[in-house]
């Protein structure tokens, strides 16, 4: 049987941003910015080697994240449809250590 993540381990948080049915929180964000944000900060492999056009990309997509949060209003609609996007194009291909 597996076992369930264990709540706010960063499996877990990846989960609730790639479940649709999970609304974001600022909360979400928050820890998505920062963990990739350690991640480039700690010479993370799987960012560092990565072809420049997608660390661009990347950067894209963790620079309008920023931006929609601080604008963030309600966390539905067309915003946070886009913000979900956002994080998900950050995180991807990311490793996910159990901590």
């Amino acid at each position: 049987m597996a076992s369930l993540p264990e709540p706010f381990s960063a499996r877990y948080r990846i989960n609730r941003i790639n479940n649709p049915d999970h609304p974001l929180s600022r909360e979400d964000v928050v820890w998505t910015l920062a963990f990739v944000k350690k991640k480039m900060a700690d010479g993370a492999p799987d960012l560092v080697g990565l072809p420049q056009p997608l660390l661009l990309t990347k950067f894209q997509s963790f620079a309008e994240a920023s931006l929609l949060l601080l604008k963030q209003r309600g966390g539905c609609g067309h915003e946070a449809d886009r913000l979900r996007q956002c994080l998900q194009e950050v995180i991807s291909g990311l490793t996910i250590e159990s901590n």
